[in-house]
């Protein structure tokens, strides 16, 4: 999504009351797998798919505000989608999130990728 833009096409995610923290929701935004984290109360949304190797993103742990992929134990940062251990050096897609009417939803444009 280009700075300055707006995201006029949300995706229902989960309610609110349903989505606790330390759980993950994914969903299809367009074509691309999209994984939804609650981390304490704050969620994230990235494309659920490793830059290194096409493994899902959502079957590894996530430590603090990181997702460690379960395949070779690359690590994204959920908030920016930039890579941060090897062997994975290309960020990760990062999608909007927000809470309308107590409904988790996700903008269908990405924000973007670290570095980019």
């Amino acid at each position: 999504m280009k700075p300055g833009a707006r995201t006029t096409n949300w995706i229902a995610v989960a309610p609110a009351a349903a989505f606790p923290p330390g759980t993950c929701r994914t969903l299809d935004v367009g074509l691309r797998p999209v994984a939804v984290f609650n981390v304490d109360g704050t969620y994230y949304a990235i494309e659920d798919i490793c830059s290194h190797e096409y493994e899902t993103l959502s079957d590894g742990s996530v430590e603090g505000c990181e997702i460690v992929c379960p395949r070779h134990a690359a690590r994204f940062s959920l908030a920016t989608g930039a890579a941060l251990a090897p062997p994975a050096y290309e960020p990760i897609a990062v999608f909007p999130v927000r809470v309308a009417d107590g409904v988790v939803q996700v903008g269908d444009d990405d924000v973007g990728m670290a570095g980019t």
